[in-house]
């Protein structure tokens, strides 16, 4: 099965008209994009938009052979003209399936938002899914075969991946291709990042793909080290990565603090974010979890798992520090260290920056400030992916 993908955009496709935003001034060349429309062996056409015979023809291609023309999301605004020699689109009911006369089955895939998805097999049996903006496939239960390809709102919907990858429909073959691509993510290398870490891609408009083949399916990063100050964004980078991801575990180092009003308000705010199928531990045992198989970890924060365990070597008394403290710190970060070189688990954690900052008043400050530079380089050290998180931009150190 052939597809070759006529727009990649947004439906007001990339850039907006008349947006001033960042993003939409600089999509330009290869990073413009029409509205998402698909071409499925050059006779069926999944989404009807605006100059989609100029589109085919750009690719090499052409409408005339196109039999039927799906509809996947409601198109509001004036009526999108039908070029000459197409069939009137249509709309496949939610849970039909039906046999085209273009030789393919198309079977309806019900969503949690206005639209429709269309499951589509074609005459070689090869499987793609293709989901309209903003949506995310309703009532996945059991197990379901994984698809050949995907092609889905993976920066507005990374939860729709997360559905399909609980029930087995997106397995580590399955080629994910964003599109729907808007200004919500700059185009680029922050993109590519963005994608990788869903295990997705992006191609440019006028892209022919064949179903099936893999060559390009990006590797998601199985160990990786989120730095930053304080509010830089890094906590929320960090759960980015992680929410196409079903059943992750937030590992919260910082426990509880009872009594602490503020400190509640801060891990609210955090629980708020994350999708709802994620579970939560509060501890700073950290190595048993690593070593365990299991879903995703997140642990945030490193530097909250250096303060309990420099609580427990007395590391703020001098005389204890000298006398073994230093050693026994030394050895939980080895031993921590190697659980994350060990662990078959993906595991994304989040840590803080602070060596470039003001030199701390105190002795106490100073050795922590030292001991957190020194974790943090040896957990690096483990990791094939290392982010700086600075205003909310985050560079790649590695990886």
């Amino acid at each position: 099965m052939e597809l070759t993908l006529l727009g990649t955009g947004a439906p007001a496709g990339l850039p907006r008209p008349d947006c001033p935003c960042a993003t939409c001034a600089t999509a330009l060349g290869t990073h413009a994009r029409a509205a998402t429309a698909l071409l499925v062996d050059g006779s069926l056409l999944l989404d009807l938009t605006p100059g989609a015979a100029f589109a085919a023809a750009r690719a090499g291609q052409s409408l005339n052979g196109v039999r039927q023309v799906l509809l996947s999301h409601p198109h509001n605004g004036p009526a999108v003209e039908v070029p000459a020699g197409l069939p009137q689109p249509g709309r496949v009911p939610d849970g039909r399936e039906l046999a085209l006369l273009t030789g393919h089955r198309v079977r309806a895939v019900a969503l949690d938002a206005p639209g429709t998805g269309y499951a589509v097999t074609g005459p070689d049996g090869r499987r793609l899914l293709y989901l309209p903006p903003g949506g995310a496939p309703a009532g996945l239960e059991g197990s379901v075969e994984a698809y050949d390809m995907v092609l889905a709102d993976v920066v507005g919907r990374p939860d729709a991946l997360a559905r399909l990858r609980a029930v087995g429909a997106l397995g580590p073959a399955t080629d994910v291709v964003a599109v729907h691509l808007d200004h919500d993510v700059p185009a680029g290398p922050e993109l590519r990042r963005r994608l990788a870490a869903a295990g997705a891609r992006a191609v440019p408009d006028g892209t022919t793909l064949t179903v099936g083949v893999y060559e390009d399916v990006p590797d998601v990063p199985r160990r990786t080290l989120v730095l930053g100050g304080a509010r830089s964004g890094k906590s929320v980078e960090a759960e980015r990565r992680l929410e196409a991801f079903p059943d992750v575990l937030y590992v919260a180092t910082g426990g509880t603090r009872g009594g602490d009003g503020e400190w509640a308000s801060r891990v609210a705010v955090h629980r708020e974010r994350r999708p709802g199928s994620w579970r939560t531990s509060e501890t700073c045992d950290l190595v048993p979890l690593l070593a365990e198989d299991g879903p995703p970890l997140l642990i945030d924060c490193l530097s909250l798992w250096l303060t309990d365990a420099m609580d427990a070597v007395g590391a703020w008394d001098d005389a204890q520090w000298a006398d073994g403290g230093e050693r026994a710190l030394r050895e939980r970060v080895r031993e921590l260290t190697g659980a994350v070189r060990a662990t078959r688990r993906t595991l994304v954690a989040v840590s803080n920056e602070v060596g470039s900052g003001i030199v701390p008043a105190t002795a106490s400050g100073r050795r922590y400030r030292d001991e957190l530079g020194r974790l943090n380089a040896a957990f690096a050290a483990e990791c094939e992916h290392v982010l700086l998180v600075v205003a909310g931009q985050a560079v790649a150190l590695r990886g």
